[in-house]
């Protein structure tokens, strides 16, 4: 297998290389794999479909529930909400102790893929707008800026987030499960727009009270304003440090995954656009009868 280039990769394939090169690379001297428990809940969104979000909001809300303050005691959101599919790379122990329960873990799995007797909580995204986001995400840290174009990028955007799976196979996995009481679905846009009723429902689903001072404080630590200018918790710092330590990848590169202005799906490239498209038309409209993202996310959103 060849070995790190040392620097951003300028294509796919040097991105292949690169990622080879680091889980060719791990230690597994920290890690142990997660030893499930019922009730554990899985924020298990989508790539770039508002899974840090739910982690940022799942952590303040136990948080504050239990100790009346929030906490932004650490380097990595994922340090709080441990994520199984990078583990091993990272060398991490899923079964760290948690700062206050439920216990929490970041997935971009589908419901087939997680443990049974569990809790699950889902934002779904439009699919332009995630592509645009990912793309952006990737651009600058894992891939040097402007080496690959949105059009070229189309492959990984199919591969979806590490451990996870394609978008259609994710939406469609947890589009069947939006009436079991074991897990919370909502759009991204809803839930973003909506936090403090989104706040409400998740600390519900979380089995906790929290009093409209406490839901309050909870909405404050989970705006775009709030979150960018603690942005540095939300960067992959474990992953960062482990591809600078290991395969030669600079930790300084924009990995934060709050940015400031929303990705826009307008500059999505039409190729791209009519793929995504023919895609919906092809594997999603026929199962769940919604001809395009928002009619399905009209159909799942509280009114």
């Amino acid at each position: 297998m060849p070995g790190p280039l040392n620097r951003r990769a300028r294509n796919l394939e040097e991105a292949g290389i690169n990622m080879g090169a680091l889980m060719a690379s791990a230690p597994q001297q920290q890690y142990r794999p997660l030893a499930a428990r019922d009730g554990d809940v899985y924020l298990t969104s989508w790539a770039k479909s508002g899974t840090t979000l739910m982690q940022q909001m799942f952590h303040q809300i136990r948080m504050i529930a239990a100790t009346g303050a929030g906490d932004m005691d650490f380097d990595d959101i994922s340090r709080m909400t441990p994520w199984e599919d990078t583990a091993l790379l990272i060398d991490f122990d899923m079964n760290v102790a948690q700062r206050a329960q439920p216990r929490g873990f970041k997935s971009h799995r589908e419901y087939e893929r997680l443990p049974a007797n569990a809790r699950y909580v889902v934002t779904v995204r439009d699919p332009k707008e995630t592509y645009v986001s990912f793309y952006r995400f990737f651009d600058g840290w894992h891939i040097e800026a402007g080496s690959i174009s949105m059009e070229e990028f189309w492959p990984m955007w199919l591969n979806g987030g590490p451990g996870g799976c394609d978008y259609v196979t994710h939406l469609l996995s947890w589009y069947a499960r939006r009436n079991e009481p074991d897990t919370l679905l909502a759009s991204y846009r809803w839930a973003a727009r909506n936090r403090p009723a989104m706040i409400a429902r998740l600390a519900a689903f979380m089995g906790l009270e929290l009093t409209p001072e406490q839901a309050v404080m909870v909405e404050a630590m989970t705006t775009r304003e709030f979150m960018s200018a603690h942005d540095d918790r939300f960067d992959d710092a474990m992953f960062c440090k482990v591809m600078e330590e290991r395969i030669g990848i600079p930790a300084d590169g924009d990995s934060t995954k709050v940015q400031a202005v929303a990705s826009d799906a307008g500059v999505l490239p039409p190729v791209i656009a009519e793929r995504i498209d023919a895609m919906w038309a092809e594997r999603v409209a026929p199962v769940t009868g919604h001809a395009d993202f928002a009619a399905l996310a009209a159909a799942i959103d509280p009114a």
